[in-house]
C-alpha cells in the first residue's frame, strides 16, 4: 500500500467507526484497552487524525505544537460522527498538498516521516476498530491484505529504533541474544521475522525457522499481537515451538492506547 491507499483506508475505516459510536453510551468501558471509556477511545482517535494533519500539513520536524492539538472531542455522542469524519477527511487533505518526501517530524528514528504517518493513521484505525467493535458488541473484520499492511505497522512501529529508545521499559523487557519469533499470515502475503538482541529488536520480512512461529490469517495475527484478542481466544491462530517465548513478547505489547 502507498500514501494514497493507506489515507483512503484511514477514511474508509473511520466512516465506519463513526457510524458506530455515533449516539452511543460515552461511559461504556472499553474492554480491550481497560483504562478508557468510550469517549476515551472516540478522542483519541479524533485527537490523533488532527494533530497528524498539523504535522503533515505544516511539514513540522518539531511535533510539540501539534502535541497541543490532541484535545477532546464533543461532548454530546451525538456530535461524535460528524467530528470523526471531519477529522479524517482533513488528514486525507494534508497528505494529498504535499510529497512523500516532504521534511516531517518521524518519531521512528527515520526520515521518511510522511509515508510513516499514512501508514501509522492505518493502523491507528484499524486497531481502534477493533476496540470499537468489543465495546459495542460488534463484528470485527479487516481483508487479508490490509490486515498484513496493519500488523506490518504494528510490528514495524514497535521494533523502531525510536520506540526503542523512548520506552526504555521495554527495551529492557525485550533484549536478547537471538531468540527468533516468526509471524506468518496464511491468507495474504506476509511474513516476519522478529530477532531479540540486546540492543534492538530486529526484523525481517522472511520466511526462516524460529524458536516460536505463530501462523494465522492476518487479521487474528493483527488482534493478537496488538492485544485485542487474547491467544487462547484466537482459535485460528497456531503456535509451534516455545510459546513461553510467545507470552513474554505479547506481554510486553502492553502499547494498547497508542
Amino acid at each position: 500500500m502507498d500514501t494514497v491507499a493507506y489515507v483512503d483506508a484511514v477514511v474508509e475505516q473511520t466512516s465506519t467507526l463513526a457510524a458506530w459510536v455515533d449516539g452511543q453510551d460515552g461511559s461504556a468501558p472499553v474492554p480491550t484497552c481497560p483504562d478508557w471509556t468510550l469517549t476515551d477511545l472516540v478522542d483519541h482517535v479524533g485527537g490523533v487524525q488532527r494533530m497528524v494533519a498539523m504535522l503533515v500539513g505544516e511539514r513540522m520536524t518539531e511535533p510539540s505544537r501539534a502535541f497541543a492539538r490532541l484535545v477532546p472531542g464533543p461532548t454530546e455522542a451525538t456530535r461524535w460522527r460528524a467530528w470523526l469524519t471531519d477529522g479524517a477527511a482533513e488528514a486525507a487533505r494534508a497528505f494529498a498538498a504535499v510529497p512523500d518526501d516532504a521534511p516531517v517530524w518521524d518519531p521512528s528514528g527515520g526520515s521518511a516521516g510522511v509515508p510513516f504517518w499514512s501508514r501509522r493513521l492505518f493502523g491507528e484505525i484499524s486497531v481502534h476498530r477493533a476496540d470499537a467493535a468489543a465495546t459495542l458488541g460488534l463484528p470485527y473484520d479487516l481483508a487479508p491484505e490490509p490486515a498484513v499492511a496493519a500488523v506490518e505497522d504494528w510490528l514495524d512501529t514497535l521494533t523502531s529504533r525510536g520506540y526503542w529508545e523512548n520506552r526504555p521499559d521495554f527495551a529492557e523487557a525485550m533484549r536478547g541474544h537471538g531468540q527468533t519469533l516468526h509471524f506468518h499470515a496464511t491468507d495474504a502475503p506476509g511474513e516476519w521475522l522478529a530477532r531479540r538482541e540486546p540492543d534492538a529488536v530486529v526484523l525481517a520480512r522472511a520466511h526462516a525457522p524460529a524458536d516460536v512461529e505463530v501462523r494465522g490469517p492476518a487479521a487474528a495475527l493483527l488482534l493478537v499481537l496488538s492485544r485485542r484478542r487474547p491467544l487462547r481466544a484466537a482459535t485460528t491462530v497456531e503456535v509451534r515451538g516455545d510459546r513461553a517465548l510467545l507470552d513474554h513478547w505479547l506481554g510486553h505489547m502492553d502499547w494498547v492506547t497508542g
